[in-house]
């Protein structure tokens, strides 16, 4: 009893949350040009989605594997758990892993990488609607509204081209990837829900290597697959599983004792730091003006978001759903 006290007083102070969710949405933002540095040492085609899913199956396979030696090591029991609760977890896999990824790469595939990024941002939105009516202690407000749109203005400016003057709108293209960000925000707080009765990094391990194992039987089923990997594909694709496996059960953590709203509007953090770091290591601009009104516009809108006073004990749902 006394540890869980001890984290929950040490995952809900307010510099704790900023630091490991900023360090989370920083893992997930090198995943951009780590991905796409990752297709070209594999040679997957832009239009190879079955490959694409193999490729990210592996990653989150790979991720989930590291998470559970991770709790053998730290002596964490990896079976107390009921045969219900496991079909709850691998609820969880299908639909956070495996579900949002596919409509994610379905989406890419019919728009733009620009409108793919500005519609993959309404995720937060979603979180933080959908904690509204589930948690009574997580309920919108002016600063978390407002939060939400300068951060979304900011994830538009990052990705501002003559792409975003485009306003056609497709189901299969911007509609996939909406709904991918809607699976998303769902599977998040289910997720939450599943993390009070469960030890976090178990449960992260368990869902990530239970979507990465269906991503990839799909890819494989549908076609897909990969070349022989180099040492530095090998390398590259072994650095995408440690920060899965990292930012994955911090977030579950940081879900699992802080409130959704606060932790959600970090997510517009994740495109910005995608720009900046796919520019450093794609030799793309840097040092363009729409870079710094993004973070300037993202940062504002956390800080209108974290500056509500703090919520000492954590979220109790009042509706049972399987958010």
């Amino acid at each position: 009893m006394g540890n869980i006290l001890n984290a929950q007083r040490f995952f809900t102070q307010r510099h704790i949350v900023f630091a490991l969710a900023t360090l989370c949405c920083l893992l997930w933002g090198s995943a951009y040009p780590s991905i796409k540095s990752g297709y070209a040492l594999f040679q997957i085609a832009q239009g190879d989605i079955a490959s694409k899913m193999v490729f990210a199956g592996y990653r989150f396979v790979l991720a989930g594997g590291i998470l559970l030696v991770l709790a053998v090591l730290w002596k964490k029991p990896l079976f107390n758990f009921s045969a219900r609760e496991f079909g709850r977890v691998c609820v969880l896999g299908l639909t956070q892993t495996t579900l949002q990824y596919v409509f994610f790469y379905i989406g890419l595939a019919y728009t733009t990488g620009v409108k793919g990024s500005i519609m993959n941002a309404t995720g937060t939105f979603f979180s933080v609607l959908l904690a509204h009516f589930i948690y009574h202690n997580d309920r919108l407000s002016i600063n978390r509204v407002l939060g939400c749109v300068l951060g979304f203005f900011g994830v538009m400016v990052v990705n501002f081209s003559h792409d975003l003057l485009d306003f056609h709108f497709s189901l299969a293209g911007e509609g996939s990837v909406v709904l991918a960000a809607c699976i998303l925000s769902a599977a998040s707080i289910y997720g939450k829900r599943l993390s009070q009765t469960m030890d976090s990094v178990v449960l992260t391990g368990y869902q990530l290597a239970i979507g990465g194992l269906a991503l990839t039987l799909g890819g494989f089923l549908c076609g897909g697959g990969l070349i022989a990997a180099s040492f530095k594909a090998s390398m590259l694709l072994g650095y995408l599983a440690i920060l899965s496996s990292v930012a994955f059960a911090l977030w579950t953590l940081l879900l699992k004792y802080n409130r959704v709203g606060l932790v959600a509007i970090f997510n517009f953090l994740i495109p910005v730091f995608g720009a900046l770091l796919s520019a450093i290591f794609l030799d793309e601009r840097i040092l363009e003006w729409k870079n710094v009104i993004a973070l300037v516009l993202v940062c504002a809108g956390i800080w209108m978001v974290t500056r509500e006073p703090a919520q000492k004990a954590p979220a109790t749902s009042c509706a049972s759903n399987e958010a």
